[in-house]
């Protein structure tokens, strides 16, 4: 019965001349009917009557077949918008990966490899559109991991600030970094592996450095952070060792570079990649851990 009320529903309803209903249908009836139906007629291959005239099939259409053809034509969902967006964004960041990938963070970085590792953010940046962390202060929560920095590419690991080179002058290998984010405590660390080369037959000693620091939003997407402590955790073959802190060096003996706090803008956050740029220009891209 379902199968035959749904024939019969999606089939014209055809009135003929000769059809005994269609005397009954008197002009007041199809007046009624009019305002949601549309009447119309159409010829077809002749076929004749009684009286040799020509056999003419109408149909009647309903209003609401409009407005469902109509739809059928309409512009892309909202939903469809986002699907799109998300899969570019996921193909840019695979780019920005490709990009970064066999730096060592940026360490090994030439000139040709900064410039498409900012191509690559700038695309991301563009397509994702401002940040604004007083909406999505929640994605910072969490530990990062840097994937690539464009200041590593000055072979200090101070960045483009003062900082110990890597090389022979200074044994020191460059590890894991990470950034630790707790949005409740406003607690702001940056987390060093180091391992510290040694005279023959002394091994390598390893350490994790953790430079404590206090955040604070500046506007929508900048971040202002004030140093606080550095501790030193021996590990490896040394981690039975309690952590050391370093003494801060006095405000009077301190670098003019080097004031303890620093800004930088967060250019795109989301779950799982983070791109920022800090006040001297550097990119850093960063993946949840």
């Amino acid at each position: 019965m379902a199968a035959l009320t749904s024939s019969v529903l999606q089939s014209p309803l055809q009135i003929r001349p000769s059809d005994s209903s269609f005397g009954s249908l008197s002009s007041s009836r199809i007046h009624r009917i009019a305002p949601s139906f549309n009447l119309k007629c159409s010829c077809r291959r002749p076929l004749l009557f009684g009286d040799g005239g020509p056999r003419r099939n109408f149909s009647l259409k309903s209003a609401s077949d409009n407005a469902y053809s109509d739809t059928s034509s309409a512009s892309p969902s909202l939903d469809d918008e986002y699907k799109a967006n998300s899969e570019l964004l996921a193909s840019l960041k695979v780019k920005l990966l490709s990009a970064v990938s066999g730096l060592n963070r940026g360490l090994a970085a030439n000139e040709d490899d900064l410039r498409k590792a900012d191509e690559a953010a700038r695309e991301i940046e563009a397509v994702g559109g401002p940040v604004d962390l007083s909406v999505d202060l929640d994605k910072l929560q969490g530990r990062w991991k840097l994937i690539y920095s464009s200041a590593f590419s000055s072979r200090t690991l101070g960045g483009s600030r003062p900082g110990p080179p890597t090389g022979r002058l200074l044994p020191i290998t460059l590890g894991q970094v990470f950034q630790r984010i707790d949005i409740i405590s406003k607690d702001f660390d940056n987390i060093v592996e180091l391992e510290l080369g040694a005279p023959w037959p002394l091994a390598p000693a390893e350490v994790t450095a953790t430079l404590a620091h206090k955040f604070e939003i500046i506007g929508s997407a900048k971040i202002k952070i004030t140093f606080e402590k550095t501790t030193v955790k021996p590990t490896g073959n040394l981690s039975q060792l309690p952590p050391l802190e370093v003494p801060r060096l006095p405000d009077a003996l301190r670098p003019p570079s080097n004031t303890g706090s620093g800004d930088f803008e967060v250019t795109y956050l989301d779950n799982d990649t983070r791109i920022t740029r800090g006040d001297r220009g550097e990119l850093r891209v960063f993946v949840i851990s």
